[in-house]
């Protein structure tokens, strides 16, 4: 087993251990491909914590996941366990939110991208995942909404047809969305 591979088995939920992980990464960037591939590896029974580790690293120095943009949109649909998805979906709407920043623009998704990072979005927000990670595909989708006319309306149909039968906090977050998107 590797070093890398070692230090995300021993990653623990506590925001210490997570913290470590993520700091060892942003300090041995030449590992970073290795790293994000364990993120996507549904077999590693660890790939969970690999994320926790990712969503550290993107809310430090989101500028660093720029190269593996691509690895990102291609495989968040195929992950199945929800602490992997949950730090995922935050992740994913923090590149989203700098991609449509006007002040500095230090994340760039492409077409095809932005169209993967749609049909994720929608796919965590109509199946069975939990609620925060719902929470950051509407906001991710409000903002791509921005660009594409045909979100808005799709976001409020399923926000309006789901809102009775999930918790507050869905429901808080629903009704900041729709207002934004009214």
């Amino acid at each position: 087993m590797s070093e890398l591979n070692t230090i995300i088995s021993q990653t623990t939920g506590y925001k210490k251990s997570r913290q470590a992980t993520a700091d060892y990464l942003l300090i041995h960037p030449e590992l970073l491909d290795d790293f994000m591939k364990i993120c996507f590896e549904n077999q590693n029974p660890d790939h969970y914590k690999a994320c926790w580790a990712m969503e550290l690293i993107a809310l430090k120095k989101l500028d660093y996941l720029q190269g593996q943009l691509s690895l990102i949109c291609s495989k968040s649909k195929t992950l199945t366990n929800e602490s992997a998805i949950r730090p995922l979906s935050k992740v994913i709407f923090l590149l989203i939110e700098a991609h449509y920043k006007t002040s500095k623009k230090e994340i760039h998704f492409s077409e095809e991208q932005r169209q993967e990072l749609i049909e994720i979005n929608f796919d965590w927000l109509i199946t069975d995942t939990k609620v925060a990670s719902k929470v950051y595909a509407m906001r991710s989708l409000q903002l791509l909404g921005k660009e594409y006319d045909w979100i808005h309306p799709e976001l409020e149909t399923i926000l309006v047809k789901d809102f009775s039968t999930h918790t507050a906090a869905y429901k808080s977050v629903s009704k900041h969305i729709l207002k934004k998107i009214k």
